[in-house]
């Protein structure tokens, strides 16, 4: 039976680059904050940290503050028919608790820890690409990765899955060791399921 792997951490920890990297290893693949990011383009607004705010938190507001697992969990079982899953970014305590009742011991957290000043830096020195059209590798200046911060860990529950994660990578090094300790993760999970 396929299993899924949700990978945690706040903002420019690395989630992303280390989903990227379970992709290369023939995982499908669900960003759970792509919703937000697309409804602030359907809605015609400017993609910045202020209106995606407004939307994750709109959303939460209307479903629950487990919307994002509970709006993805259709296209997560669909995808899991086919293969193992990685989603990049389950965010609160209670898209947590969904997840890991819908899908019992199949579910993996893995959490990618950055210390706070290097992942504000990196942040602040992305730049915008034009084939990331999904908006995964976002500029944000440092003040805006601070109060993204604040919001994430005070209004969704953000450190709860963080806590509760079955392995940690640490992202303070080079992207090869980055790269390194994430396939080792892989291993380990695929001796685990």
């Amino acid at each position: 039976m396929n299993h899924v792997v949700a990978i945690v951490g706040m903002c420019g920890a690395g989630k992303s680059t280390v989903s990227d990297i379970f992709v290369k290893k023939r995982y499908a693949f669900v960003r759970f904050g792509q919703i937000t990011l697309d409804i602030v383009k359907e809605r015609g607004m400017e993609v910045n940290e202020h209106n995606e705010k407004l939307v994750r938190e709109g959303l939460r507001h209307e479903h629950g503050m487990a919307a994002f697992a509970t709006l993805n969990i259709p296209k997560c079982d669909t995808l899991l028919q086919e293969k193992n899953l990685v989603i990049d970014g389950l965010y609160s305590w209670s898209e947590y608790k969904v997840m890991k009742t819908h899908y019992g011991k199949r579910l993996f957290v893995v959490a990618v820890y950055s210390p706070p000043s290097e992942r504000h830096e990196r942040l602040s020195h992305r730049h915008s690409d034009k084939e990331d059209t999904d908006l995964r590798r976002r500029h944000f200046t440092k003040e805006e990765a601070r109060s993204r911060d604040y919001a994430e860990i005070e209004h969704i529950e953000k450190a709860g899955p963080i806590a509760m994660a079955d392995y940690t990578i640490i992202n303070a090094w080079d992207e090869q060791t980055l790269e390194e300790n994430t396939n080792r993760i892989i291993d380990l999970i695929q001796n685990r399921s």
